[in-house]
């Protein structure tokens, strides 16, 4: 086992080692948030060829690639609970190609079931929490984030589940913290901004619970509601609110989320 990771695993040393990291990557993300801005751009898929885009990108990765899904012929990986939600994609500037997407999956009433709801009901066991207390508009679930094989290139990225945003933790190292994801994390903070500005007040997603560890690292706090079950791959239910996600986002990274916002708010004055 590599030394930095048995560091980690110490109690009260590891998790100091976790946070000095964590308050490194607070700090580069100033910098990040320039490097985004300069080089990424977010963009609402508010066309049916921006959706043909997302739709692409996620037979790249969750068909050819991961094979959670069957090939399509169209080259398009679509479900039932693509019409219920909106798009984000984000753009390389320099090739203007498209890099990964994300979806905000809404419901708009009780015959409109969030993924979560329909498949791993059964997984939330923090009944406080769970979509039926809340109203059907304020709900929400993340899903079928996806970041193209050739923008993880990497060495750091090149390990299943990459493609879906997770960090590897072989180490947490100054090398490797410069080599977090800023694609996935950028998407997150769409989506975020996507729901905070359409009225959500409660989100769900199914992740990999080092995912989840992933996104704590830099402030994005999801709250566990159960424990993992199978489902393509191990993954628990998780929960966030819009002031959870402000409270935790760590400072510098408040920078970042700051810069797509303004993006994100920009193009849904557009959209109406």
């Amino acid at each position: 086992m590599n030394w930095n990771k048995r560091l980690l695993k110490t109690p009260v040393l590891g998790d100091i080692t976790k946070k000095i990291v964590s308050i490194k990557a607070s700090r580069e993300a100033h910098s990040i948030a320039d490097h985004f801005t300069q080089f990424l751009q977010p963009q609402i898929a508010t066309s049916e060829e921006l959706r043909s885009e997302v739709f692409k990108i996620r037979h790249n990765v969750y068909c050819e690639e991961l094979a959670f899904e069957d090939i399509r012929e169209d080259g398009e990986e679509k479900d039932e609970f693509d019409e219920q939600s909106i798009f984000s994609l984000i753009k390389h500037k320099p090739s203007n190609t498209f890099t990964s997407c994300v979806r905000l999956v809404k419901s708009g009433g009780p015959d409109q079931l969030l993924p979560i709801e329909k498949y791993c009901m059964s997984s939330i066991t923090n009944a406080n929490l769970s979509p039926e207390r809340f109203n059907r508009a304020e709900i929400a679930e993340i899903s079928r984030l996806a970041v193209k094989s050739d923008f993880r290139r990497r060495q750091a990225d090149k390990f299943k589940g990459s493609g879906t945003g997770v960090i590897s933790e072989t180490s947490y190292s100054e090398t490797e913290l410069r080599c977090f994801p800023f694609i996935a994390i950028g998407l997150y903070m769409a989506a975020a901004t996507m729901g905070m500005n359409t009225g959500i007040r409660h989100v769900y997603v199914m992740m990999e619970p080092r995912l989840a560890r992933s996104m704590k690292f830099i402030g994005i706090t999801f709250q566990q509601l159960g424990a993992p079950v199978e489902y393509h791959g191990l993954r628990a239910p998780y929960y966030i609110s819009p002031d959870i996600f402000m409270s935790n986002l760590s400072p510098g990274f408040k920078s970042l989320y700051q810069t797509i916002e303004l993006d994100i708010c920009q193009q849904l004055e557009q959209l109406g």
